[in-house]
């Protein structure tokens, strides 16, 4: 079978490769991948720029739906053969210490990550560890950003906490950003969308979406604008989702005194930022990785409900070999989440 494999460390070295499938281990099942999103994370994988282990060579791609062809001797019954599923990308964990006995496994100092360390999805099947049934109303595109839907949820109403009538500022409309607004407007929260010209396409969406404010910083003042709607006060939340330094220093201006800043995007790099800001404005500033079962679990019922419409924000669907062009469509921001299809 066909996989997308990043061969080698450093900046590029990927190509789709005739891959094996893996065996199965007794806690895992296998997976037929119907649908695989294309994740900002996958870019930094192929320019190598990422802070999380990488083993190669591998098969990129963590976020997927699928369905269960063969399972582990140690698999519950709670998951069947023929199974729709997604799963998670926490592949090993040490299951001792402080954080996965708190179920923050998450932060296992030991995790290892399907697309990073063990073969991903970007191929015909994949093995995992942790997986949950699809409900029956979400299609197997849907169904395969729920990996970047429980992470905003983790971000987003687990770490950050959002409260009806804040007022929150999304920095970088793509799909973390968009995925975070909903997630802001179905806790109750006033939002506004902060993005440039090459965004007009997903400030549209926004709207559509339910986004009440939509700006771009190109064309207008986004500091005066935010102080204009809360009394000159400033946003209450500011969830930085582009991973773009210029992004958040302009978070750090437009957050109250007292307010809340999330990094949700990744840079990839150090960059400089005025973090004393922090301290004259008591910012409560908080970050986060991944996921955990809870935001797994609260993902799937947004789905299920309605109230997170995971398939309005697939704006393209394409064939494994045509990876590349869909990188290329991703880092220039063309469309919003991108699947990819097995052959």
């Amino acid at each position: 079978m066909k996989g997308v494999v990043k061969f080698a460390r450093g900046n590029g070295f990927v190509e789709l490769r005739d891959v094996e499938e893996m065996p199965l281990v007794p806690n895992q099942v296998k997976i037929e991948v119907k649908a695989s999103g294309i994740c900002g994370s996958d870019l930094h994988i192929y320019h190598d720029d990422i802070n999380i282990p990488i083993r190669t060579p591998v098969v990129i791609g963590h976020e997927f739906s699928g369905i269960v062809v063969e399972k582990g001797s140690d698999v519950g019954e709670d998951i069947k053969i023929g199974d729709r599923v997604t799963g998670e990308p926490s592949v090993y964990i040490c299951g001792k210490c402080r954080y996965c006995r708190s179920e923050y496994y998450n932060l296992c100092p030991e995790r290892k990550v399907l697309g990073y360390w063990f073969n991903g999805s970007f191929t015909r099947y994949c093995n995992a560890r942790f997986v949950h049934r699809l409900p029956d109303n979400v299609s197997f595109a849907a169904g395969a950003v729920t990996e970047l839907l429980a992470c905003c949820v983790h971000g987003v109403i687990e770490q950050t906490g959002v409260s009806a009538a804040d007022f929150v500022v999304i920095t970088g409309p793509g799909p973390v950003g968009l995925f975070s607004a909903l997630l802001a407007l179905a806790e109750g929260g006033i939002v506004m969308a902060c993005g440039t010209s090459a965004d007009t396409h997903r400030l549209q969406l926004a709207k559509e979406l339910g986004v009440h404010y939509t700006i771009n910083i190109e064309q207008q003042d986004a500091v005066e604008k935010v102080k204009e709607l809360t009394g000159g006060y400033g946003a209450d939340v500011v969830l930085e989702c582009s991973g773009v330094p210029a992004a958040a220093r302009l978070a750090l201006e437009m957050v109250r005194k007292r307010g809340k800043y999330t990094q949700m995007g990744l840079f990839g790099k150090p960059f400089e930022i005025d973090f004393e800001k922090i301290a004259f404005k008591e910012i409560e500033v908080k970050g986060f990785i991944s996921q955990r079962r809870p935001a797994w679990k609260r993902a799937l019922t947004l789905m299920e409900r309605g109230i997170i419409p995971n398939e309005r924000l697939i704006s393209h669907k394409l064939p494994l070999h045509e990876w590349q062009k869909a990188f290329e469509m991703v880092e220039k921001k063309e469309g919003i989440k991108l699947i990819l299809l097995p052959e």
